[in-house]
């Protein structure tokens, strides 16, 4: 099953359902309640219990539409004006990855992409920007210089990657982009987004917090980085949820600290020195939310009581905060793409029609569960 996003919500454009791959995504990829370590092997898209192929454990779903669909989806003759079929087994992927893997998230997607690759025989070659644009644009024209067939991109920023996509399409090289999805334009730039519904992360971060603080708070706001869409949705479903169902969370400041720990910790600190009525933070990811505990904890106070934090990822470390009592929430951001990314390149290269967004389910780990759940972080 497949969910696109709501357009009147969030602004994107939708798709009609292609019954074909959603009969394909209903064997392949289920709900995601046993993804596992990166270290492991088993399936995103279901173990080895389910005949899936292997990826870092659990089983992925993607969910109904919401919304009635406009529009054919991206086919073969349609991508680009037009790409030929390729066989996966034994093709050559490209797989453009845009931060360090030293990230929790980067490593399992990374591992998830390397994963199922091997798993259906193709030749995959990996490449990583380490955060930086002009790096991500050089490493696809690299991959394309080297005779990929099939590029699958991690985007750096939702802009910027032009060049790059403009000299795929050139090429004949379609595009499937997971996580951040791009500006560009749908089934001539790229074949489809897969990813998280982001905006309904937020709502859910709204939801978690008034849960922990009773529904009323003074918030702070760590934001990701700027000129991508999960920011962008991720700040605006909080908002939007805070307005419409917790008016008693006052959202006192919002500032960047571009998604890394030793700025979600220099960030909190000056925003707690600053507004010390601030007893909630609500980070865009687990790396700043980490770095916040840091913070509160050198400030006299106690992260998870005095100060509530949710954030958004589902990192081991996260979810073991939760168990020890100095983080509240984590609505987990799946990162195991490596399954339905192949699927839906394979269903592309069969000829059937894909929508242009598959948003896979996320978890939510709480103090009802997060010990029960731990092995499923990433």
């Amino acid at each position: 099953m497949y969910r696109m996003l709501d357009t009147r919500a969030r602004g994107l454009r939708l798709s009609r359902r292609s019954t074909s791959l959603l009969a394909l995504l209903a064997t392949s990829a289920v709900l995601v309640t046993g993804c596992a370590n990166t270290g492991e092997t088993e399936a995103a898209g279901g173990g080895a219990e389910s005949g899936a192929s292997a990826s870092g454990g659990g089983e992925q779903v993607v969910r109904e539409p919401t919304t009635e669909a406009s529009g054919e989806g991206c086919t073969l003759d349609t991508y680009a004006g037009g790409v030929e079929a390729v066989e996966l087994e034994g093709a050559k992927v490209g797989f453009s990855q845009s931060e360090p893997d030293t990230a929790a998230f980067r490593a399992a997607e990374t591992q998830s992409i390397q994963d199922e690759a091997a798993a259906v025989g193709a030749e995959l070659m990996v490449t990583n920007a380490n955060g930086e644009l002009p790096k991500q644009i050089s490493d696809i024209q690299d991959l394309l210089n080297q005779g990929v067939e099939l590029l699958i991109v991690a985007p750096l920023n939702s802009d910027g990657l032009d060049p790059a996509l403009s000299a795929a399409a050139e090429a004949g090289v379609p595009v499937i982009t997971i996580d951040r999805k791009v500006t560009n334009e749908y089934c001539s730039d790229y074949v489809t987004f897969i990813g998280s519904d982001f905006y309904s992360q937020g709502q859910r971060a709204a939801d978690a917090m008034a849960k922990a603080t009773d529904g009323e708070a003074n918030v702070a706001i760590l934001l990701g980085s700027s000129g991508n869409n999960v920011t962008d949705q991720r700040n605006q479903g909080f908002l939007d949820q805070v307005e419409a169902e917790h008016p008693d969370l006052t959202v006192v400041v919002e500032q960047t600290a571009n998604f890394a720990r030793d700025e979600g910790q220099s960030v909190t600190e000056q925003l707690l020195q600053s507004n010390p009525e601030i007893d909630a933070i609500y980070a865009h990811n687990d790396e700043m939310a980490l770095g916040a505990v840091t913070a509160v904890t050198a400030a006299g106070r106690a992260p998870g009581t005095d100060v509530k934090i949710v954030s958004i990822d589902g990192t081991a470390n996260a979810v073991q905060a939760i168990v020890d009592g100095q983080m509240n929430a984590v609505i987990e951001s799946n990162p195991r793409f490596g399954p339905l990314a192949f699927a839906t390149a394979q269903q592309f290269f069969d000829g059937e029609s894909i929508p242009e967004d598959l948003i896979i389910e996320d978890r939510e780990y709480g103090p009802d569960n997060a010990e029960a759940e731990l092995d499923n972080a990433f």
